[in-house]
C-alpha cells in the first residue's frame, strides 16, 4: 500500500471516530446542563467535533487525490 493512501484512511477513520465521540457526548448530563444554561455545548465537546470533522475531511481529500503524480 502506499503511504498516501494509509494516512489518508487513518485521517478519515480518526475523524469519523471523534466527531462519532462528540455526537456522544452532546447528549451527556454535564454538556446538556450546559446547553440549557449557557446555550453552548462544552469545550470538550466542541473539541471533538471539529477535530473530527478537519480530520475526517483531511483523509478524505487525501484519499481522494491520492494516485496523481507529475510527469518528469
Amino acid at each position: 500500500m502506499q503511504p498516501r493512501l494509509i494516512s489518508g484512511l487513518g485521517l478519515l477513520v480518526i475523524g469519523l471516530v471523534l466527531f462519532f465521540l462528540g455526537l456522544n457526548a452532546k447528549d451527556s448530563f454535564s454538556d446538556r446542563f450546559s446547553n440549557f444554561f449557557t446555550g453552548h455545548f462544552t469545550e470538550y465537546t466542541m473539541w471533538l467535533l471539529i477535530l473530527g470533522l478537519v480530520a475526517g475531511v483531511s483523509g478524505f481529500l487525501i484519499l481522494i487525490s491520492g494516485g496523481r503524480r507529475a510527469n518528469t
